[in-house]
């Protein structure tokens, strides 16, 4: 029997332990005080495992290098995922958007359902144990040094240690760093699925307030749209967050000069929307115009609006024209911001970037550089956008790794 050493202990490592078990002895390596560390922050602490939708719909939901997941996404699938749980007693349930989240809401059910798979595999899992070095021998990997100075010597090695995001759960990258002293090219790590900073002021005026039902536009420097999205958001100190905005940081190259564009209204066309507000300043015909948009938007948005407008607040709304009028249908369906940066990779969800796909087996998860390391997870240069696609694309690879290992 063949000893697997495996690297990391999230999602992806886990998942490629608990399928190694079935043919190897395998060693489970951690350097946190406990596993998966990141998972229990994942979906605000509920969780989002996978996606519900048809596998083959992952793909376009998956912007960098989608055609390498193809075999694990197909070996180890969305419906595999839910299954798995099920079989460990954690019952699931489909919210909007197809998001799948444990029934409870809890993420610390999905942890608990690894812990027991893994026990019962019978999984050496070695905690609070920081991986110096990778020791090699030639061509192979034959075990790893850690910080304590034992060294632990295998047959394999699957790396599954994840990217920069939440450095508070320990994702520091020093898998990348391996990778490449293996020789390994490594496309420079990045923010992916973060809040985008803005660089209007009246931005401040509208932290917290949460909008549902909006469409999210960035356009380039050419005015041509890049992104465009339905869903939720926020609005921060600094600019925008939420779903739709986290997906669309994917476009936001640096140095880029971008605008994006809120369709408060997106439900509506001009004509309709016009219609909406000429019925509302019906209603309220003889109050100001500050007073007349309570029915069409939040409270809080208000003054920001009209402010932008250019509209006297005072002014009575029978006296509104239709000039002025056109121009507060065209802000509510295009309100204007101008993209300044993303937040740092520490405010990430997930790393884009990592180790080359061009290097690794996209069958098997194996490197093309050294004959028995395996790599797993975040840490592989592919990121999707929210909505559980990323977690199902650590536990496929991590399956894909673990079924791989030792097969010739």
């Amino acid at each position: 029997m063949a000893k697997v050493i495996i690297i990391g202990g999230g999602p992806a490592g886990m998942m490629a332990a608990v399928t190694a078990s079935s043919k190897h002895e395998v060693v489970l390596i951690e350097k946190n005080e406990r596993l998966g560390r990141k998972l229990y922050i994942t979906g605000k602490g509920r969780c989002n495992i996978t996606n519900a939708k048809d596998i083959g719909d992952f793909f376009e939901n998956i912007p960098c290098n989608p055609n390498f997941l193809y075999s694990s996404l197909y070996s180890f699938t969305n419906e595999d995922t839910m299954n798995f749980f099920k079989e460990q007693g954690v019952n699931l349930k489909v919210e909007r958007g197809d998001r799948v989240f444990p029934e409870s809401d809890k993420s610390s059910d999905i942890i608990k359902a690894f812990d027991i798979e893994l026990k019962n595999k019978k999984v050496e899992v070695l905690l609070n144990s920081k991986v110096k070095r990778i020791v090699r021998d030639n061509q192979k990997v034959i075990g790893v040094e850690l910080a304590s100075g034992n060294n632990v010597y295998g047959d394999y090695i699957i790396l599954c240690t994840g990217g920069l995001s939440y450095p508070q759960t320990g994702s520091s990258g020093e898998g990348l760093t391996y990778a490449k002293v293996l020789g390994h090219n490594i496309i420079k790590p990045k923010a992916s699925l973060v809040p985008i900073e803005l660089e209007e002021d009246w931005i401040k005026d509208l932290q917290g307030l949460s909008l549902k039902n909006v469409e999210l536009n960035i356009t380039n420097s050419k005015n041509k749209s890049i992104y465009k999205e339905f869903g939720e958001m926020i609005f921060t100190h600094y600019g925008i967050s939420g779903p739709i905005v986290l997906s669309g940081s994917c476009y936001v190259k640096e140095g880029e000069k971008l605008k994006a564009f809120i369709n408060l209204k997106p439900a509506l066309s001009e004509i309709q929307l016009d219609k909406r507000i000429q019925s509302d300043f019906l209603k309220y015909a003889n109050k100001d115009f500050k007073n007349s948009l309570t029915d069409l938007l939040p409270s809080k948005l208000i003054n920001t609006i009209i402010q932008l407008s250019n509209i006297d607040e005072d002014k009575k709304v029978n006296s509104v024209t239709k000039e002025e009028r056109k121009v507060l249908v065209n802000l509510l369906q295009n309100l204007p911001l101008t993209i300044k940066r993303l937040r740092p990779i520490d405010e990430a969800i997930i790393t884009s970037g990592g180790v080359d796909t061009l290097q690794i087996d996209a069958s098997t998860m194996k490197s093309k550089l050294i004959d028995n390391l395996y790599f797993a997870g975040e840490m592989i240069d592919v990121d999707a956008y929210t909505g559980g696609y990323n977690l199902q694309i650590a536990l496929s690879t991590g399956f894909l790794a673990g079924n791989s290992v030792g097969v010739d």
